[in-house]
């Protein structure tokens, strides 16, 4: 496996058990931006487990009660459900996704789910165990990539700007495999996200998202082929809400913690690299 990594400023959410929602009832009242939201009340937060769910259990276990904060945090192993039992009231907010899928999301299935403020970045990488660069990548050998709408295209651009695939002119970041103008012998297999690194010894090599790369015990600083930059990357994960709820005091302190030193720190100490510390308002 490659242990030096070449990197990126391709364009750029999220898994071990998905729990049972029950019922936990809105946050707030949508009309009143979630101002008027009892505040000592658990906030419950859904979220998928790595990073996500470490992340949120450290806020809970070493910042939370010191802020006030009674947080409670629920894992899942897919993309589809957190958003859904955010728009339910099943749970109150959650974090594990980028901007480009939640737009797609919202759009596909009518949800209102709007970001808050972002967190952290999960570079994709490429990986493999057979070849040791970008280069011994040949024509006729097997490319694994997640098969959901945005992360798709943002394995191949990662793929289009180290020469291995050619994409059409205008590609944007939905680009599909009928987006590629030039396969350069590839072949593509697309798998859901968190399949995709156990393809890794049945594949030439795959494009790998950050978190599952992370729960297969890969870090794209020191085994990617290629990986992403964090700079001018849109793909940074976030805390979201059910349009309505993003004045609830119990949001905002829970997004003023996760923007906190402390989390930076613990980022940075526990994931070197393989997860970024990103803070602030996301972009429009």
């Amino acid at each position: 496996m490659r242990k030096s990594t070449t990197r990126t400023t391709s364009l750029a959410a999220a898994g071990v058990l998905g729990l049972v929602l029950t019922g936990c009832g809105t946050a707030s009242d949508p009309d009143s931006g979630g101002s008027d939201a009892d505040s000592s009340k658990p906030l419950t937060v859904a979220a998928s487990p790595t990073p996500h769910a470490d992340i949120l259990n450290f806020v809970k276990k070493d910042l939370a009660e010191d802020a006030g904060l009674d947080l409670n945090v629920r894992e899942f192993s897919d993309y589809v459900l957190p958003n859904n039992a955010t728009e339910s009231g099943e749970v109150d907010a959650n974090f594990f996704q980028h901007k480009p899928y939640l737009d797609d999301f919202n759009k596909k299935k009518g949800t209102n789910i709007v970001p808050v403020v972002n967190v952290e970045l999960e570079p994709l990488g490429l990986y493999s165990d057979k070849a040791e660069s970008v280069e011994e990548l040949e024509s006729g050998q097997t490319v694994a990539l997640p098969n959901d709408a945005t992360n798709e295209g943002r394995a191949l651009h990662l793929l289009d700007e180290h020469g291995l695939i050619e994409l059409k002119k205008g590609a944007g970041q939905d680009a599909t495999l009928g987006d590629i103008a030039d396969k350069k012998g590839l072949k593509f297999k697309e798998m859901e996200a968190p399949s995709v690194p156990r393809a890794l010894s049945d594949v030439d090599a795959a494009v790998v998202n950050g978190n599952y790369a992370l729960e297969a015990d890969l870090n794209p600083e020191e085994d990617a082929l290629a990986a992403e930059e964090a700079e001018g990357n849109p793909y940074s994960n976030f805390l979201a809400v059910k349009k309505g709820n993003e004045n609830d005091p119990r949001v905002k302190k829970l997004a003023k913690l996760l923007n906190s030193d402390e989390v930076k720190q613990y980022i940075e100490k526990k994931y070197k690299g393989a997860i970024v510390p990103v803070f602030g308002p996301v972009s429009s």
